[in-house]
């Protein structure tokens, strides 16, 4: 079996655009949740969510026809493994044959905002008003194979849809890809862009969403207060690599991907097992294959900010680790910062926890004001603290029943 490494990682991301300014907010404990600016209905049932600002496809990389191809949430995963590769240093060709390096790059929900647009068009013009793109342009795994035609990756293309779990399989399985000897490099991770009047419509409608008016009372994971979560959009992009590859040719690495925990609640189609015995085992599987053995431990939590995910994660948390332990972690939920980004949420969270074992700093929970005692654990509130994690775990739950969790090692 091989040994798998980090050694580039990109994002588009509403904290920031790449990841020094998004570690430089996450420590800050900036807020990027706010009003609405992309859609004018005043009969919108959510006000606020965390949209990616600034976004300018163009600046960071990708020429205009790419842009004019891909719906919104595959230019995001086009810039940000753009910015991957250039900060990996891993060259096609010379450090890896184009049929040794894959992508595995998920998507919750695809392109949404081309299926909006085609489907006003049919309405208003007709079916021979429906673009020839239409198809490539709203699929899934679009945003997969064309980082694989830019890229020129000609190895395994393994695009995820497993709801909020999505970037952290995808993750896991590329993992798993490299070290099975099944590919030498994988470009990884999760993409979202969903803020349309339709998705918040169904997640507001089935009383999944915050209806808070005030940005700072609306992503509040592990409150008391919490009832439901925000909306995100963006990407998170890792370059994975063959250690003996990276080290041979002198690479940066972040930290090595140590274990990986695949689950299903096998529960309810929306609704998270309550014991969170099967949130519990994907934990377990995970540190066992970290050969986890008490060291000090960093869990990026799923952290929705719903009254039934962060009390059946916390117990999920006790049961993998024992009581004792668990109180020992030092947890966090950035989707207090960020918003969830759905399919994209999982990918972001491993890039924040191998950044967090990179600088020994953790970024905090924000907005935390009243404790809930079904959820008694160290969320590390409102403030960034200095913490030299050894091991961190990044958990993902989603839709489904999908439990899915990657645990990552210092080097």
């Amino acid at each position: 079996m091989k040994r798998v490494v980090i050694t580039g990682m990109g994002c588009v991301n509403p904290l920031g655009n790449d990841i020094n300014t998004l570690w430089d907010n996450l420590l800050k404990g900036k807020n990027a949740i706010d009003f609405i600016s992309s859609i004018d209905n005043p009969d919108l049932p959510v006000k606020v969510a965390a949209e990616v600002k600034d976004f300018d496809p163009i600046a960071l990389g990708l020429d205009k026809a790419m842009v004019r191809r891909n719906d919104r949430y595959a230019q995001f995963a086009l810039a940000a493994a753009k910015q991957a590769m250039e900060d990996s240093g891993l060259v096609v060709g010379e450090h890896v044959e184009p049929e040794r390096i894959g992508t595995a790059i998920g998507s919750g929900i695809g392109g949404i905002h081309t299926f909006i647009k085609e489907q006003t068009n049919i309405l208003s013009a007709g079916v021979r008003r429906v673009s020839p793109l239409f198809i490539p342009m709203m699929i899934a795994n679009i945003a997969s194979a064309n980082v694989a035609i830019m890229c020129n990756c000609q190895g395994p293309n393994l695009p995820i849809v497993t709801a909020c779990a999505t970037g952290t399989h995808s993750i896991g399985e590329a993992y798993r890809m490299i070290k099975e000897g099944l590919a030498d490099a994988m470009i990884t991770g999760g993409t979202e862009a969903a803020i349309t009047e339709i998705a918040i419509g169904g997640f507001a409608n089935s009383k999944a969403l915050s209806t808070a008016d005030d940005p700072n009372a609306a992503s509040i994971p592990f409150d008391a207060r919490r009832h439901g979560f925000v909306m995100g959009e963006g990407s998170g992009i890792m370059v994975l690599e063959d250690y003996d590859i990276a080290v041979k040719r002198g690479a940066h690495i972040y930290a090595e991907v140590v274990g990986y925990g695949n689950t299903c609640d096998a529960h309810h189609y929306t609704a998270p097992r309550p014991d969170g015995k099967c949130a519990a085992q994907a934990l377990r599987l995970a540190l066992q294959g970290a050969d986890y053995k008490g060291e000090k431990l960093y869990i990026n939590a799923h952290g929705t900010s719903t009254p039934l995910n962060d009390k059946s994660e916390t117990s999920a948390i006790k049961q993998a680790l024992g009581e004792e332990m668990a109180r020992k972690a030092v947890i966090s939920s950035t989707k207090s910062m960020m918003g969830h980004m759905l399919g994209a949420a999982g990918a972001i969270e491993l890039v924040i926890s191998a950044l967090t074992l990179k600088h020994g700093a953790v970024a905090p929970t924000i907005n935390y004001r009243e404790a809930d005692p079904e959820c008694d654990l160290n969320y590390t509130p409102n403030t960034a603290v200095d913490f030299a994690a050894e091991v961190a775990i990044s958990n993902s739950f989603g839709f489904g029943g999908q439990n899915a969790c990657v645990a990552l090692r210092k080097l």
